[in-house]
C-alpha cells in the first residue's frame, strides 16, 4: 500500500487518478476509491467553486498499520505457525493549488 500511495504524493488529481488507474498493483484499485471519496468530499465543502478551476492536488498521503488478525496454520509434526493478516489506515488530503497561492501573496 505504501508504494502506491508513494506514488501519487505531491501529484495533481487527475495525474494521480491516471496513475492509479494503469496501475498493476491490487492496492491501487483501494486508493483509488478513497481519493475518489476525498475529491468528494472536497467538493462538499466547497461548494461554490469548479474542481477543474480549482486545480486540486494531493496534499498529504500517509499509510499506518491498523489491526493485526492473527491466525494458525498447521504446520509439520504436529507444530503451529503464526499467520498475521496484516490491514492499514490510509489517510488522503485533498487541497487546492490556488487557496496556497492567494495565502503566499
Amino acid at each position: 500500500m505504501r508504494l502506491v500511495v508513494d506514488q501519487i504524493r505531491g501529484k495533481d488529481v487527475n495525474l494521480a487518478l491516471d496513475i492509479l488507474k494503469f496501475s498493476t498493483k491490487e492496492a491501487s484499485r483501494n486508493v483509488e476509491k478513497l481519493l475518489l471519496s476525498a475529491i468528494a468530499n472536497w467538493k462538499e465543502k466547497n461548494e461554490g467553486q469548479r474542481i477543474e478551476d480549482a486545480s486540486l492536488y494531493v496534499k498529504e498521503a500517509s499509510v499506518d498499520s491498523g489491526r493485526i488478525l492473527k491466525r494458525l496454520r498447521p504446520a509439520p509434526q504436529g507444530r503451529a505457525h503464526r499467520i498475521r493478516k496484516r490491514s492499514n489506515h490510509v489517510t488522503i488530503l485533498v487541497d487546492s493549488r490556488e487557496k496556497i497561492q492567494n495565502q503566499e501573496i
